[in-house]
């Protein structure tokens, strides 16, 4: 089988490339990314292509010439380099899967697996206790992250009834954390106090990043098509978070988290604005029961075995 990879350059990508390599040697991997990819990936089944994935003509040749029978889709921007506006931002996210799926149904790929995200759900007071795949995606206006996969899923959706042929795997993680994971989430596990807001009990849901890599080898093993939350089992609030790590748990206002960062950003004091208050306050906390019931995966971790390995790998300890 031939496999492309968009985004294989990744935190992600790097390890299904890496994973598929070893477990199925027969296959070709097309590794796809803006960013070089280095000598490690000079293998005899590894094909390494230079794919700007915001240019439809350059994923249009990618896919003529090299005809896959499934197309992984990481390519995404989750934290935005400084300078990186709307417009290309969205060239990206929305305008990528656009053309990726183009140039799937043009050429006859059989089946596209892609990572969307629970952000697509979006961050509101009314978000269910436990969001089920039915549940509905909102997004959110002020997060380009989250309001882009929703477009993306929008975009899903309307292939998926005009072209059923084409087998859609549509995966939603919740926060990956793995050995090398260092992001915006991950930043507030590492200062002195674990902020939190009143009223809002902040819940996480974590996925280790072998799982997502292991659900993506199997959903190409077996072909399949669905949508997944992809979390493991149990939550852990802001103030469970801070019990762990042994540090103090400050919950603050509302309006004074909203003010500060009011203020704040303008003077490039903080990279964050108001919405960061909706992004802690509200989040989505993914069900796994059709990961495991209906994909017949169970993640290795629950989220908080994933937290307390994410603290082994980093050298932090762990208190409770």
């Amino acid at each position: 089988m031939r496999v492309l990879i968009t985004g294989a350059a990744g935190f992600i990508g790097q390890q299904v490339l890496a994973d598929l390599c070893i477990h199925h040697p027969d296959w070709t991997l097309i590794a796809a990314d803006i960013r070089a990819l280095g000598n490690q990936w000079l293998k005899p089944n590894i094909e390494t292509v230079t794919l700007d994935i915001a240019q439809p003509e350059q994923v249009r040749d990618c896919i003529a010439t090299w005809r896959p029978q499934a197309i992984v889709h990481l390519a995404s921007v989750v934290t935005p380099p400084p300078g990186m506006g709307e417009d290309r931002l969205h060239a990206i996210d929305v305008g990528g899967t656009r053309a990726i799926l183009d140039a799937a149904l043009e050429h006859g790929v059989e089946q596209l697996v892609i990572t969307s995200s629970g952000a697509a759900y979006g961050y509101y007071p009314e978000n269910a206790e436990w969001i089920d795949e039915n549940d509905p995606l909102r997004g959110h206006a002020r997060f380009a992250y989250a309001r882009h996969k929703r477009e993306v899923e929008q975009l899903l959706a309307q292939a998926r009834e005009r072209h059923p042929q084409l087998k859609q795997l549509v995966l939603r993680p919740g926060t990956i954390l793995g050995k090398r994971v260092d992001n915006q989430i991950t930043a507030l596990f590492k200062k002195r106090a674990v902020m939190g807001i009143k009223g809002s009990d902040s819940r996480f849901v974590f996925i280790w990043d072998q799982d997502v890599v292991n659900i993506i080898r199997q959903g190409l093993e077996q072909g399949a098509r669905g949508i997944y939350n992809l979390a493991g089992d149990g939550a852990l609030s802001l103030r469970e978070i801070a019990q762990i790590l042994g540090k103090p748990y400050r919950p603050l206002s509302p309006a004074l988290i909203s003010t500060a960062l009011r203020l704040l950003k303008p003077l490039g004091l903080t990279q964050y604005g108001p919405e960061q208050l909706d992004f802690l306050r509200y989040r989505p906390v993914l069900a796994n029961r059709r990961l495991k019931e209906e994909f017949g995966y169970q993640p290795r971790y629950t989220s908080r075995e994933a937290f307390l390995a994410f603290l082994a790998a980093q050298g932090m300890e762990a208190h409770g």
